[in-house]
């Protein structure tokens, strides 16, 4: 995966901030894996951050002219950089980029926000070290937290659920304006009555469904889920299989209606489905009144809230689609199964 942004935009300071920008003049291990911790444990949620190998610094901006890295020193740096980088607990790598600008080279070490902080580094790296120590970014510093934000940054442990990680693998482009504006219309959201003429990237920001990274715009989990034409494309499996067994798990008979597309949708059609489909009205008269009696194979209100909480609650980083079974149920004139 390459760096989401250029050195050109990355020095200019207009879409990065300069506090998630570190510029280094040369490849230091006992600096540099001290804040690209830092950056991964992302206390403060601002994705992570930039280093810059290659750039003398000066008040915390690019002194020009710039240095560059001599073209024989890449290599080395580069492999002492994974080996050290390694040493980080849990295993974490950032992204490195070797780019070429105003005839000089220079490594761009992106590191965003990791999913299994908090992330730790030794303390020095001498061979004998065996104390570790957890470092944070606090404006344009990197430093060693204070017990209160030790504290903080331990309750971000697993603090990001699955739905709402930015997928590395989608595009902007792969939300749907359409079903996005049907969405809104249908809960009758405020932003629905602007949403024809709001740029699409904010309109996302404010549903929060994109992360809020300016130089690197992606869809988050939740988002792909309900506003993607085929989900399934990033979550395998993301679907509702009804399968029906008329004569019984035995029998060699199966009717199986498989439902994709967006989460509310899948349900939607899923349920219709069985209401049209697997759920029977019994109708029984009697010769002494003029009411009769209504019995139903199955209770509807039961599956749809059964089925809402799987389709809601299930964990889809899980490849696995969910299963609605269907078995053969007799129904006995006098013995209602279920009765509204």
């Amino acid at each position: 995966m390459p760096v989401p942004t250029n050195i050109k935009t990355l020095l200019s300071g207009n879409v990065v901030e300069w506090a998630r920008i570190e510029f280094k003049e040369t490849w230091n291990a006992e600096a540099s894996l001290k804040t690209i911790c830092a950056f991964a444990n992302d206390i403060d949620n601002w994705g992570g951050g930039y280093i810059i190998i290659g750039i003398k610094e000066k008040n915390g901006r690019p002194e020009y002219p710039l240095l560059g890295i001599p073209p024989e020193k890449i290599d080395g740096y580069l492999k002492d950089m994974l080996n050290k980088c390694k040493q980080i607990q849990p295993e974490y790598l950032p992204i490195v980029e070797v780019v070429d600008y105003e005839e000089k080279k220079f490594i761009v070490i992106w590191a965003p926000g990791g999913y299994l902080r908090p992330y730790s580094s030794p303390k020095s790296m001498a061979k004998d070290e065996k104390g570790r120590v957890y470092y944070i970014r606090k404006m344009s510093s990197t430093i060693v937290p204070s017990e209160e934000e030790k504290r903080d940054l331990y309750n971000l442990a697993n603090n990001v659920p699955f739905d709402d990680r930015i997928n590395h693998e989608a595009e902007l482009t792969d939300l749907n304006i359409t079903l996005i504006q049907s969405y809104l219309k249908e809960i009758g959201s405020s932003l629905y009555e602007v949403s024809g003429h709001m740029d699409f990237t904010e309109l996302c920001r404010n549903m929060n469904i994109v992360n809020s990274l300016p130089e690197y715009i992606k869809p988050k989990n939740v988002g792909l889920m309900f506003f993607s034409l085929a989900p399934e494309r990033f979550f395998p499996y993301a679907q509702i299989d009804v399968v029906q067994f008329p004569e019984g798990l035995g029998g060699n008979r199966i009717i199986e209606n498989t439902f994709r597309g967006p989460l509310h949708q899948q349900l939607r059609e899923a349920l219709q489905y069985i209401q049209n489909s697997v759920i029977q009205e019994q109708v029984i008269k009697f010769p002494d009144k003029a009411e009769a009696d209504r019995f139903f194979n199955y209770p509807y209100a039961a599956i749809e809230e059964s089925l809402c909480n799987a389709v809601y609650h299930k964990g889809y980083d899980v490849r696995e689609p969910i299963e609605v079974r269907v078995l053969l149920l007799k129904i006995w004139t006098n013995i209602p199964i279920s009765r509204y």
